[in-house]
């Protein structure tokens, strides 16, 4: 399914969706606190030189992690992720969006549900995530702000952290 830890990202079928694997050469415990811890969000989040700043974290059911991206020139981005469904090691539903510093959301970009899994293999982890927009055109933003380039260099990022 996943090959030499390359960052996939395709459109599915239906249009609205992004479908995301990655594998990592680690254990799914590992992996899954790098996802779920916000101290180790914010050190491979951002695609480089962009860092991740996270605001307010509350990894449950019903909580959510604001943060901002902070680009090397000062500027800030802020994103809240609201967290509606957790099966520990195993997946997690959350809605993403794009807010103001207060975690309101804005229309920089359409919002989006995520659906990442968890997968144990043998000494490693693949990780699947399904991203829905609500439309076609609004995936087509996210493209053309450049999600595909940036989301796999913090895949990237995660892979070099993993490793040490």
């Amino acid at each position: 399914m996943i090959n030499n830890n390359e960052t996939k990202i395709t459109k599915g079928s239906a249009g609205n969706k992004l479908l995301v694997t990655r594998s990592f050469n680690a254990p799914v415990e590992k992996v899954w606190e790098a996802w779920t811890n916000s101290r180790i969000l914010d050190q491979w989040w951002a695609p480089k030189p962009w860092k991740a700043v996270t605001v307010v974290f509350d990894f449950s059911e019903g909580g959510h992690w604001l943060y901002y991206m902070l680009g090397p020139e000062g500027e800030r981005h802020y994103c809240r992720a609201d967290y509606k469904a957790i099966e520990p090691l195993k997946s997690y539903i959350a809605t993403d969006a794009f807010t103001d510093e207060n975690g309101v959301p804005n229309n920089m970009a359409p919002s989006a549900q995520w659906e990442n899994t968890f997968t144990a293999n043998d000494d490693k982890t693949d990780l699947s995530i399904e991203i829905t927009y609500p439309t076609e055109a609004d995936l087509e933003t996210i493209v053309s702000m450049g999600f595909k380039e940036g989301f796999s260099m913090g895949l990237s990022n995660l892979d070099e952290l993993l490793a040490k």
